[in-house]
């Protein structure tokens, strides 16, 4: 075989049309070789001879896409300094563009042998693990462009590969599952007719399932468990796994452009699936330990702010290049549209607290490409200090968790929630606006993947995990749900009728609030996990959306009839929030009349149930549980994108949380008649043009824990 030098960079496997440049960076190897492997068990070993900058290289001709292939690396052996080299085990290349394979779990993945883990394992891994792939990056994409969808305009899905697609009864059994369903006209459909502009993917990074949950019959569903940044997972594709995942997702990619949808990945740079001191080796761990991970002083061990067993060093040059190099591919080579970055504040712990001045966010801010896409932060890790909602640079957004707190509090009757519910509905001034952002900065939710589903939030007050395996242990214990009186599912009628009614509620106050909405697929019907609020091992119909049977829904039978009214519902709310600019704001409110509008009204005003401007005290009274909100569609402030001046109708949005029916008297000097266009106490909110018409000084009866809202011609 011909072995010629090569390059040093790029990193990874590069394929120019006539073979194949490998790269690969170790400070710690004394050797590295690199290892061609072919179908019938057998490997050819070439050694990177070539060195720069401890980045080892060589280029192969002849090496074809599809080429399976790994690294051993031969180098110290010292834990106790932090070294875990080991050439007996088959390592993946940080950079593979595809993995081939799964790992066959036992004691050949791991370093050290399990009855002595202090003695070094020299176990060949290679038949038990995965293999890097080398691809063709050449794709026809066509007159492929991203949608470039502004924030105010953003309406996000959270969505599952498999889960959103596998038990849709339009899809193929060949497709269920896979990137080429979320291909399929009639996922694409769903999101079109739904509003959603933003499909936000979770990990699709190839994953691996861990060990404890393989033996236990589970699977890390969620894929929060990431081993290979550039590739795509593997078991989400339908052709195969030598290359064929890559096209795939490409495919699906485009199709979702082609109708205007943006596609966001759910990101996981802050630890990788080698997990703890006792975790396999497949990767980092064998390559360079000490460059990838955060030890503590006692090197045999990893510093963990994830809660995953590692935490990858983010003061290493390696880690950080790794990182923006990854985020590159996926925007120049892959065409996705922006990231979520899970755990978000352990990227930021450049030494040990949390740091909004780290390399990580400097080199994102002066990244050309990077820079340019959006950037969602989980803003908290589970290490000390780690929550930091509000504290992230003004280049990102972030996922508001005390909107989604405030909103449930109110609607579940907690007291004294009403002035905090304020600033969550006009878009959290209080967290966004010191340093510069706006209302967008704001990525709005009620539940997401983590948690309980819509439904499961009105219907349980307890977690019910049982089937993990964890005796009810995991997941959170403390959810601000609450179950309108029956445990689980129940055929009592008024029972049902009240967490209809307040499914409704939390999906209008989401798409009413300032910021940028964001949906968990299946809430729009109300899919349920029967209460358990961690499933992220199950891998079956606990997790997998449930979609609606429309000829059953108008056959008459109730569940699915009362998942396509919410179906419906959730539509129109969404609609109604693309239709209006006042719902979607780019500044925050004045409280005042806004000059240059001439309008005397003020842009937002806040009223009691009767009719009276709130006062301090109307705000922290304990048993308020009831807000009136006037948003003047004439007194929008931000010129569009032609500078001209945006007007919209007004809107009145009236809040009744109280357990009991409350009357609402319409303001007498913020418009004279009105119309109901939304009503949640309504199965289908309010049809079009059916709205009673009020007038100023009217009485209108909020049946208890509901919603209107009003709408006055500009």
């Amino acid at each position: 075989m011909q072995v010629w030098p090569g390059q040093a960079y790029p990193l990874g496997a590069t394929y120019d049309g006539a073979g194949t440049n490998f790269a690969v960076f170790s400070e710690a190897a004394v050797r590295i070789e690199l290892c061609l492997l072919h179908d019938d068990g057998s490997e050819t070993a070439v050694e990177l001879r070539e060195s720069d900058a401890f980045v080892r290289h060589a280029y192969l001709p002849g090496v074809m896409p599809g080429q399976r292939y790994g690294f051993r690396v031969h180098g110290p052996y010292q834990p106790e300094l932090g070294h875990r080299c080991n050439s007996a085990k088959l390592l993946l290349d940080p950079y593979a563009k595809a993995i081939s394979g799964r790992i066959r779990w036992g004691e050949e993945v791991y370093g050290y042998h399990f009855q002595r883990p202090d003695k070094r394992n020299d176990l060949d891994s290679a038949p038990h693990s995965m293999a890097s792939v080398v691809v063709n990056p050449y794709f026809d994409w066509g007159d492929d462009r991203p949608p470039r969808t502004d924030y105010h305009r953003t309406v996000i899905y959270e969505a599952h590969v498999k889960g959103l697609t596998m038990r849709h009864p339009r899809l193929p059994e060949e497709l269920r599952g896979t990137y080429a369903a979320l291909a399929h006209p009639a996922i694409i459909e769903h999101l079109t007719e739904l509003g959603v502009t933003t499909l936000e993917l979770m990990p699709v990074h190839q994953f691996v399932h861990d060990h404890r949950l393989a033996d236990a019959g589970l699977a890390n569903y969620w894929g929060y468990n990431t081993i290979g940044f550039f590739a795509p997972h593997n078991a989400y594709a339908s052709w195969g796994d030598r290359g064929q995942q890559v096209l795939e997702f490409k495919s699906a990619v485009r199709a979702l452009h082609q109708a205007g949808i943006e596609v966001i990945l759910d990101v996981v740079y802050n630890h990788t699936a080698e997990g703890n001191h006792l975790g396999p080796t497949l990767s980092f761990r064998g390559l360079d330990n000490a460059s990838y991970y955060r030890l503590t002083e006692d090197r045999r061990y990893y510093m963990d702010t994830t809660g995953t067993g590692n935490s990858l060093l983010m003061r290493s040059p390696h880690v950080l290049q790794l990182i923006m190099d990854s985020l590159r591919y996926w925007v120049t080579e892959m065409h996705v549209d922006g990231f979520r970055f899970d755990l978000a504040a352990t990227l930021a712990r450049q030494f040990h607290e949390v740091d909004r001045l780290s390399s990580f966010f400097d080199l994102v801010q002066q990244d050309p490409v990077v820079s340019q896409v959006k950037l969602i932060a989980e803003p908290w890790d589970v290490g000390e200090g780690g929550y930091q909602v509000g504290n992230f640079p003004p280049l990102w957004t972030e996922w508001n968790g005390k909107f989604r707190d405030t909103v449930r509090d109110l609607w579940r009757g907690e007291p004294r929630t009403l002035a905090e519910f304020a600033s969550r509905l006009t878009g959290s001034s209080d967290l966004y606006q010191g340093d510069g952002r706006r209302p967008l900065a704001s990525v709005n939710f009620v539940t997401c993947h983590d948690g309980f589903t819509l439904r499961d939030l009105v219907s349980y007050d307890e977690k019910h995990n049982e089937a993990n395996g964890e005796s009810n242990r995991d997941g959170e214990s403390y959810n601000r749900s609450w179950n309108c009186g029956v445990e689980g599912e129940t055929d009592d009628p008024a029972v049902r009728t009240l967490r209809e009614r307040q499914m409704r509620n939390f999906i209008a106050t989401l798409m009413l609030s300032q910021g940028v909405p964001m949906l968990s697929h299946g809430d729009e019907f109300g899919r349920t996990q029967g209460g358990n609020n961690n499933a992220y091992c199950q891998d079956n119909e606990v997790s997998w959306v449930r979609w609606p049977d429309h000829a059953k829904g108008q056959d008459g039978e109730r569940e699915d009839r009362a998942a396509l009214e919410l179906l419906r519902f959730t539509r129109s709310l969404v609609w109604l929030r693309r239709d209006h600019p006042v719902f979607r704001r780019r500044r925050f409110f004045h409280g005042r009349p806004v000059e240059g509008t001439h309008d005397e009204l003020s842009d937002i005003a806040w009223f009691t149930h009767e009719g009276e401007e709130m006062t301090p005290r109307d705000w922290q009274a304990a048993h308020a549980q009831s807000l009136a909100v006037f948003l003047n569609g004439s007194a929008i402030s931000e010129p569009g994108a032609r500078g001209e001046r945006i007007t919209d109708d007004s809107f009145l949005l009236l809040f009744n949380a109280h357990h009991e029916p409350l009357d609402f008297v319409v303001p007498i000097d913020h418009g004279k008649q009105w119309q109901v266009i939304v009503d949640t106490a309504v199965p289908e909110g309010v049809e079009p043009g059916s709205g009673a018409k009020v007038a100023a000084g009217d009485r209108l009866t909020l049946v208890d824990r509901s919603l209107m809202v009003l709408q006055r011609p500009a």
